[in-house]
């Protein structure tokens, strides 16, 4: 997992891709070049029926440039990232800041490919890549970029409730604000909890609770199970929340029936 921080303090958690999802999505890439161009090669074959051998060079080399440097410029910046394999495997190249990929990027990306890729048969990037944490490619290092997973299973919402046991120290706690981290943290342990053994599952959930103890008062009674108390303690910060966007939207939507109401009497 990559964490970017944005200028706003927001962290953003991108997924790098892995070396073989890489490796499969350039293959995939090679392979699309490799048909392409034995197209190009086909035709050419009729040409000097109609050309000097001149001509023929010339046209030889513009469509290997075409192939191997412009069309690999412009398709990964029109799409911002993409390519045929990228799209295949659900990749995406990415600014080493997160951003959205430029010209400038892929025309780096893809000149140093035709060293790395096509003139070595992918030795050099094969080697680059498996030696970084990133799978970068000596492109992407040239170019500040890497590979991240763009497609991603969708996140399945976290489902709590309040123990009925808990339900008196629930409507009676006072619950400060969790940090965003302890409480991202407390979410993937109910979340991943039940496949853990039981022993780490307890021991985890001792911790977590003890540090969650800091922002609640008074605490349940003493023996409460650690998963009980957390996710009562979600359950009842998630619906305390919600009430409070609920009142706020209801005392906006008066004070606008207000506004409107005066508006009216006054024209």
């Amino acid at each position: 997992m990559s964490a970017i921080i944005t200028g706003e303090a927001v962290v953003l958690e991108l997924r790098p891709a892995s070396f073989a999802a890489r490796s499969l999505a350039s293959a995939i890439d090679v392979l699309a070049t490799v048909i392409v161009g034995i197209g190009l090669v086909l035709l050419l074959g009729a040409l000097p029926l109609v050309l000097d051998m001149a001509a023929v060079r010339a046209f030889l080399i513009t469509a290997l440039v075409t192939l191997l440097v412009i069309v690999p410029i412009t398709v990964e910046t029109l799409s911002r990232g993409k390519s045929l394999g990228k799209l295949v495997m659900g990749l995406r190249i990415v600014r080493d800041d997160g951003g959205a990929i430029r010209f400038r990027h892929a025309m780096i990306r893809a000149l140093l490919a035709v060293l790395e890729i096509y003139l070595t048969l992918g030795s050099i990037a094969c080697l680059v890549s498996l030696f970084n944490e990133k799978s970068k490619r000596l492109g992407d290092m040239l170019a500040g970029t890497y590979a991240i997973r763009d497609r991603v299973p969708r996140a399945v919402p976290l489902q709590v409730s309040v123990d009925p046991r808990l339900a008196g120290w629930a409507a009676l706690a006072d619950i400060a604000r969790l940090p965003d981290t302890l409480a991202r943290r407390i979410s993937l342990f109910l979340r991943q909890g039940g496949a853990m053994a039981p022993a780490s599952r307890h021991a985890l959930g001792l911790g977590l609770a003890a540090e969650a103890s800091r922002y609640v008062a008074p605490l349940p009674a003493p023996g409460t199970d650690p998963a009980v108390f957390l996710a009562s303690l979600m359950a009842e910060r998630r619906d305390r929340e919600f009430r409070r966007m609920s009142a706020a939207a209801e005392r906006a939507a008066v004070v606008r029936g207000q506004l409107e109401r005066h508006g009216a009497g006054g024209r």
